[in-house]
């Protein structure tokens, strides 16, 4: 694909995603079904709340990750600048966009080191399509995105509904899980495999697993639609009939966790897809997440400044400090124990 062709169609992805009510998957994340049990006499403090956590063995202040958003664009540049120095601001990981246009162009649109230079202190994690990690530079291609930006590791994204939705898109998905497991052993870094919004199941996870990885995002449906991203950009009526007949396609984020939780207890989990505010983060990390991830919510804020950003995300960390205190837990080990009632079967 031309370089002005993918240049375009990140564009285009800003643009449908920065208006959600264009591409959300309308089934739901499936964290609404679930309440915390409330805690009358928390006998604790609430600014004593501990939400440290730790990835890849570096510190965070708390457990969210940006997920990752565009790397192809030209205003991705700025938006790249923002995100880094409210991470850094703030204690919390960052994961960059597909980093595929700056290998293969000679626009980087911000993905270099100055990136880590914003950000020294954080896990910050590069990031590459399995179609291009099954390709022939694949290991190549994954060793020059992780020195581009001095990354802590690298993320391979799961894209399969995307690329048979998307004009030109990667229609061979063969050799993937080989092409993952050779690029495990081929890293200094960790690798961690992620979906982009349909969500990972249980028989996929234990192939991760198997092959090496050492984290997985579900990623799951509820949040941004890339089905129906892809619709709203289609070509033809054609086109648009076949990939919006797929925009509530998934797994629910909360449904992913749970049961990739309970089958590979030993595996870390990033939950992402439709984490909407602290209350979120709060459940995702009492359903088995180490982590929760958060893209389109702060986009917005992206495009406008490193102090939107860092407003956005002291919401959701406040937030998640009052979900602790409420139900009695005095750190993240504990909110892992709190009781979570289960209220209906959809949200």
């Amino acid at each position: 694909m031309k370089d002005r062709e993918l240049t375009q169609r990140k564009n285009d992805h800003l643009d449908i995603v920065l208006n959600p009510t264009r591409a959300l998957n309308k089934r739901g994340t499936g964290f609404a079904q679930w309440r915390f049990e409330h805690c009358a006499m928390p006998e604790l403090h609430l600014d004593e709340i501990d939400l440290r956590s730790a990835l890849f063995g570096k510190a965070l202040r708390a457990p969210l990750l940006i997920s990752s958003m565009t790397g192809g664009a030209s205003r991705a540049r700025e938006i790249n600048r923002h995100l880094a120095e409210a991470a850094q601001a703030l204690g919390l990981a960052m994961g960059v966009g597909s980093q595929r246009v700056a290998l293969e162009s000679e626009d980087n649109w911000g993905l270099t080191r100055e990136l880590r230079q914003a950000a020294p202190d954080i896990p910050l994690l590069a990031n590459l399509g399995a179609a291009q990690i099954a390709g022939r530079n694949g290991v190549d291609y994954a060793r020059r995105a992780v020195d581009m930006i001095e990354a802590d590791a690298l993320i391979i994204h799961l894209n399969p509904l995307q690329e048979a939705l998307q004009g030109g898109g990667d229609r061979d998905w063969r050799g993937v899980l080989t092409a993952i497991a050779n690029t495990v052993k081929a890293l200094p870094v960790p690798v961690v495999v992620k979906e982009v919004g349909a969500g990972i199941s249980v028989p996929v996870a234990r192939q991760l697993a198997e092959a090496g990885v050492a984290m997985i995002d579900v990623a799951g449906s509820g949040g941004t639609s890339w089905a129906a991203v892809e619709g709203e950009r289609a070509a033809t009526p054609h086109a648009r009939a076949v990939a919006m007949a797929f925009a509530d396609w998934g797994i629910p984020t909360a449904q992913a966790l749970r049961d990739l939780h309970q089958a590979l207890p030993q595996m870390p989990l990033i939950a992402s897809g439709g984490i909407s505010d602290g209350i979120d983060v709060a459940r995702a990390i009492a359903l088995g997440a180490t982590l929760a991830g958060q893209a389109a919510g702060v986009l917005g804020s992206a495009t406008a400044s490193s102090e939107a950003v860092i407003a956005h995300f002291q919401i959701i960390i406040d937030q998640l400090r009052v979900a602790c205190f409420c139900s009695g837990s005095a750190s993240l080990r504990a909110l892992r124990q709190a009781t979570l009632v289960r209220i209906g079967d959809e949200g």
